[in-house]
């Protein structure tokens, strides 16, 4: 590493909305970078027009810019290896799978569908377990290894449509070191012959990424373990192209897993689980139909980024939380798993909560304020109010959204009460002990929670009412609620005219 730059990139296709295993991948490869002072690309590897979804690079981008996953050079800011999207260097490609074919390591395939498929039946039905285009079976079909020399040239030009495909060695091991996986050493039968260049003149995902990770100087590729069947593929185009030198470091990450470890995690498992597997909001163009986001559900982006930096690798200690230069310090590919990392709804949560209970009360009572004018109906301006609010509601809730829950009661006065408490424990003694209460608060000249706390004992043992017995039915009187923040510090706060108000209207009603 220390002889050549770090150079990473993050690669997706504008095919839908980024999916939170996509955004790991995206992590990983940015924390790497910053802990070697290297670059981190975002590349749009666009190169499938037919699954393009308008929107999806808009999404992309907005995605990583919420999390603070900054891209040194890309399709947002530029850079001097522009341009960032695959479909705007599709020239470029047409070189490089000429020269494939020149050397004898591709070749034009002219096949059609029909074609294809009447050899896929045949191999079946020779009982071959994966039917492909390959070493053996492309013997008996329509290319330029086929077809002689004159035949090919005629077809090129007429305008014949074809695929220029990879020439696999039929009797080859393919070996490379991936950092995460170690040796991988894979032979040449198992693979088949993929197409790199297609017919409507635009490369495939195999040749371009390889391409445009030769001409960027990527010093490592660090992507999802689904790429690793290509893998033994890219390594051969680097050596076909000449380029074995400049080959980058593999590091092929672990799956995302559903919460029971059962396959990988899916948007319909979010779905059906009833928490998020994308960052933002995404509505489908095309059907309309909309997905949740974590922002959008009230996660704050630094606890989805350690969350995310935590699902496949491990720092070697007990330390869950880090903020995002202590993970940058952390980093390393040698501590990614290899195993898949099942993703925890509840642990997600909980790192929220983490980060809630870190916020300071004045910014988190900025964000309450939206909620509180949402539910008044009305501008708020007491900020103190607000913070001293959040500092008592904060230990009970994992998103700021829960706030007009957990502490609406300190805005708006309960209209109803608990029914379990009130049936529980509405005995005999409560009216008149409240009542004595009410009169003893009203008299009270510090109405701090330390001195209504004593009021409430010594008023409850004036009246030979055991404190625990009325200490809860105090709370839903006030709150409406069973349980909450701090009781006395919640009366503090709500005052002594507020409270006073309450408890005479509950004693009206109860």
């Amino acid at each position: 590493m220390a002889d050549r730059p770090v150079r990473v990139r993050f690669a997706p296709s504008p095919t839908g909305p980024l999916h939170i295993g996509g955004v790991r991948t995206a992590l990983y490869n940015y924390l790497f970078a910053k802990k070697h002072n290297g670059t981190f690309i975002l590349r749009i590897e666009d190169t499938d027009q037919t699954r393009f979804v308008p929107g999806a690079e808009q999404y992309i981008a907005d995605a990583l810019a919420w999390l603070g996953i900054s891209a040194d050079e890309g399709v947002v800011n530029g850079g001097p290896h522009a341009p960032y999207r695959q479909s705007e260097r599709k020239l470029m490609y047409r070189e490089f799978a000429q020269r494939l074919v020149d050397s004898g390591n591709a070749y034009y395939a002219f096949d059609t569908t029909d074609e294809l498929e009447a050899m896929r039946k045949r191999l079946e039905a020779a009982k071959v377990a994966a039917p492909q285009y390959n070493a053996v079976s492309r013997g008996s079909m329509k290319n330029s290894l086929t077809l002689s020399e004159d035949e090919t040239k005629k077809k090129l030009e007429a305008g014949e449509p074809y695929v220029i495909r990879i020439k696999i060695p039929r009797n080859e091991e393919v070996r490379f070191h991936d950092i995460i996986r170690g040796w991988v050493v894979v032979h040449t039968s198992s693979l088949d012959d993929k197409v790199l260049f297609k017919s409507d003149g635009m490369p495939t995902y195999h040749l371009a990424n390889v391409v445009d990770d030769f001409l960027m100087n990527i010093s490592h590729v660090i992507r999802g373990e689904e790429w690793l069947p290509s893998a033994p593929l890219h390594v051969l185009l680097y050596r076909y192209l000449g380029w074995e030198n400049s080959m980058p470091q593999f590091a092929h990450l672990p799956l995302l897993l559903r919460p029971d470890g059962n396959g990988k995690l899916s948007k319909r498992d979010g779905d059906r689980l009833g928490f998020p597997v994308f960052p933002l909001d995404w509505q489908d163009p095309a059907t309309g139909e909309r997905s949740s986001g974590y922002r959008e559900r009230g996660y704050f982006p630094d606890a989805v980024l350690n969350l995310l930096a935590l699902l496949g690798w491990h720092p070697g200690n007990n330390q869950e939380l880090f903020t995002k230069q202590e993970l940058i310090e952390a980093f390393t590919l040698e501590k990614v798993n290899k195993s898949g990392a099942k993703f925890d709804p509840d642990k997600a949560k909980w790192f929220n909560q983490q980060y809630l209970r870190m916020r300071s009360n004045a910014d988190l009572a900025a964000l309450f304020k939206i909620e509180v004018e949402k539910h008044l109906g009305s501008s708020w301006s007491d900020m103190e109010y607000l913070e001293k609010v959040c500092h008592l509601i904060k230990e009970k809730a994992h998103f700021v959204n829960e706030f007009w829950d957990i502490g609406g009661f300190f805005f708006v006065a309960p209209e109803k009460y608990d029914e379990g408490v009130i049936q529980k424990k509405w005995k005999d003694a409560a009216p008149a002990f409240f009542s004595k209460l009410k009169d003893a608060l009203q008299q009270a000249t510090d109405f701090t929670a330390h001195n209504i706390e004593a009021i409430f004992k010594k008023t409850a043992e004036e009246n030979n009412v055991p404190s625990g017995s009325v200490m809860q039915l105090f709370r839903v009187i006030i709150t409406g609620m069973p349980a909450g923040p701090a009781l006395f510090e919640t009366v503090e706060l709500l005052g002594k005219d507020e409270v006073t108000k309450r408890i005479d209207t509950a004693l009206s009603k109860l």
